[in-house]
């Protein structure tokens, strides 16, 4: 199994709103290592490791336009958890 696939059986999907969002750059400050601001935040891999980091960049974005789904189930993790 390549690590990819095996990133996809145990990841999160990361979904970020382009329409919503407003560029506070919150994403990008607490976790730089998954989004990159182009002009609006957009997730740098469509799926990720499990993070904190993660969760808590959906938790506070002002406008809520990031989304995290686990890949295996498709239940959203973030935000409002």
């Amino acid at each position: 199994m390549s690590a990819n696939e095996a990133g996809d059986q145990a990841g999160w999907r990361l979904v970020v709103d382009s329409k919503r969002c407003i560029s506070s750059g919150f994403c990008v400050g607490s976790a730089p290592e998954h989004f990159a601001m182009d002009p609006v935040s957009r997730p740098l891999a469509d799926v990720v490791a499990p993070s904190d980091l993660v969760t808590e960049a959906a938790d506070f974005c002002p406008v809520e336009a990031i989304s995290v789904f686990d890949v295996q189930t498709g239940t959203q993790i973030a935000p409002g958890r």
